[in-house]
């Protein structure tokens, strides 16, 4: 788009320098295309280097993403937020704060206690790093907080290493 406002640009030079003599010389005209050729071609470079920085910039927000926790464990019965899941909070917030996209929270708890017991611990736990998230900046409007409780354990068995692993609360 810019190369077609420099050529208008020159083509309606060209015609004033025309229309003011009625002798033109071939080296002015030579000089004046040489000199639209030339800044045709550094507005391409520099569109390409524009390209460039964006497609770059593009690669580092993936590889930052890929880096952020999206899994937050917490202890038994607990919905308390651990100093390791804050700070990598604190990682997703930042990230977040940039951007308008909109994030789930699945609350999760083990097999232990009441089905009800369980779809309610999962609610605090996702709204424990939801207010978090609120506190550090992320838009209460993107945040959907939903608990399953019990219902979708990462991990089967009725041990403390399975339990641990399904107490969690999932960001997606």
């Amino acid at each position: 788009m810019n190369t077609k406002k420099l050529l208008i640009a020159f083509f309606s030079c060209a015609l004033m320098v025309g229309c003011a003599s009625n002798q033109t010389d071939d080296s002015d005209q030579a000089a004046a295309a040489a000199a639209a050729a030339k800044a045709a071609a550094e507005q391409q470079a520099a569109d390409a280097a524009a390209k460039a920085k964006a497609a770059a910039e593009a690669k580092a927000k993936a590889d930052a993403m890929a880096n952020l926790k999206t899994v937050f464990y917490f202890d038994f019965d607990q919905a308390t937020l651990s100093a390791d899941t804050r700070a990598n909070l604190d990682a997703q917030a930042a990230f977040l704060k940039g951007g308008n996209s909109k994030l789930r929270l699945e609350g999760h708890a083990d097999e232990r206690g009441t089905r009800d017991y369980n779809m309610a611990l999962g609610e605090r736990r996702a709204n424990a790093i939801a207010n978090y998230l609120i506190v550090n900046g992320v838009e209460r409007y993107r945040i959907e907080v939903i608990s399953y409780g019990e219902e979708r354990p990462l991990a089967s068995g009725s041990d403390a290493a399975s339990y641990a692993k399904n107490r969690r609360v999932e960001l997606k």
